[in-house]
């Protein structure tokens, strides 16, 4: 019986129900629609890197997506249609090969590409949906294949309407990239740190792509058999999206960034002015948006690299707090034991409830 801890970056759960793992699109979508008419609890796994089951294992059908394939759809612009079981991070390092650019700034991330619409992953200033035009979907409620534009999948910060309960299987995605010697404007203060240029430069993919995964590298955050703190499912929690009014509450240099444009200059008539209050009202969001630095609200509370709670083999990440590590044989309920105290400390300190970021199975919070 297939152990899904050997699936998983995290390397914890128990044993699957039953395993299978489907070769091509027709085949993953017939093995797909069986497994769902027989009533049995389902579970679509890909690269396992945004994954922790419990330690009971999953008592039902585990559809592991391994199809392959990546072909240039013809039109003005240059689009791939990529399917779901393809390497995300061998997908970028092939496309800046092949110099297109659009997803550089997203090297590294493990997983696969059919994972990657789910989560909306993103980093240092790039996220999926930038280039994202559509997916083949199978959904759950109808067993029907059809073909979902972006604008319809509500893709947000690490979020989208299929995380958000829009059951399904992702079979392939079409994204739509730039033939350019140069990557997109560096969008991230960090990466244009690293790579020596301001905000707004543009360098080349290949040079974007060394730079992202050597701080990647530096916090753990690449898979690699040499480094222990690989180990994990990647950043555990999300960075908070608050009001700026509880924001202004943090202590001051609390990192955080506003996510509601700045309201534009306003000219009023001298004669309209009798309706200033109604515009002003009308012009700003009432409360806008800001999102804080889980890591630094985790560190101010207390909570440092490599901690780990007495006799638990889970611990934080030596080399960045966001990322919880499986240090050797730890298991999922000494993981979510972790998570629950860096929740408690967190909330204590400042009432923020932090938000997982993998997806749990069988384990709560």
């Amino acid at each position: 019986m297939t152990q899904l801890s050997e699936l998983t970056t995290m390397r914890v759960g128990g044993p699957a129900g039953s395993l299978i793992a489907p070769t091509d699109a027709e085949q993953l979508v017939e093995a797909t629609l069986d497994a769902w008419g027989s009533g049995e609890p389902w579970l679509i796994l890909g690269g396992g890197s945004n994954l922790v089951v419990a330690d009971d294992g999953f008592d039902g059908t585990v559809i592991r997506v391994v199809t392959k394939g990546v072909e240039q759809v013809e039109g003005q612009a240059v689009t791939l249609r990529v399917q779901a079981g393809e390497n995300w991070d061998a997908l970028v390092a092939s496309t800046i090969e092949q110099g297109l650019v659009g997803l550089e700034a997203l090297s590294g991330i493990p997983g696969s590409v059919g994972a990657a619409p789910i989560q909306n992953i993103g980093a240092y200033g790039q996220e999926l949906a930038d280039s994202l035009v559509a997916i083949d979907f199978l959904d759950f409620l109808t067993g029907e294949l059809t073909r979902v534009p972006a604008e319809e999948l509500a893709l947000g910060y690490r979020t989208s309407a299929i995380k958000q309960g829009r059951h399904g299987l992702v079979v392939a995605v079409e994204l739509r990239l730039t033939q350019s010697e140069l990557g997109e404007p560096i969008a991230y203060s960090q990466l244009a740190s690293a790579l020596g240029v301001q905000l707004g430069d543009r360098m080349p993919a290949a040079e974007v792509r060394e730079a992202v995964l050597g701080l990647r590298a530096s916090k753990g955050m690449v898979l690699s058999p040499s480094d222990p703190d690989s180990v994990s499912s990647g950043s555990f929690f999300t960075n908070p999206i608050v009001s700026a009014r509880f924001a202004s509450d943090l202590p001051a240099d609390a990192p955080r960034w506003p996510l509601d444009p700045e309201p534009q200059d306003l000219v009023i008539p001298l004669e309209h002015q009798s309706s200033l209050p109604d515009l002003v009202e009308r012009r700003a969001p009432s409360n806008p948006r800001v999102k804080l630095s889980a890591a630094w609200l985790i560190e101010q509370a207390g909570i440092r690299r490599g901690f780990s709670l007495p006799g638990s083999r889970a611990a934080i990440s030596s080399k960045h707090t966001l990322a919880l590590v499986n240090t050797g044989d730890a298991t999922a309920a000494q993981v979510s034991e972790l998570a629950r105290y860096v929740q408690m400390r967190v909330f204590n300190q400042f009432g923020v409830l932090l938000q997982p970021e993998p997806v749990l199975v069988g384990v709560s919070l």
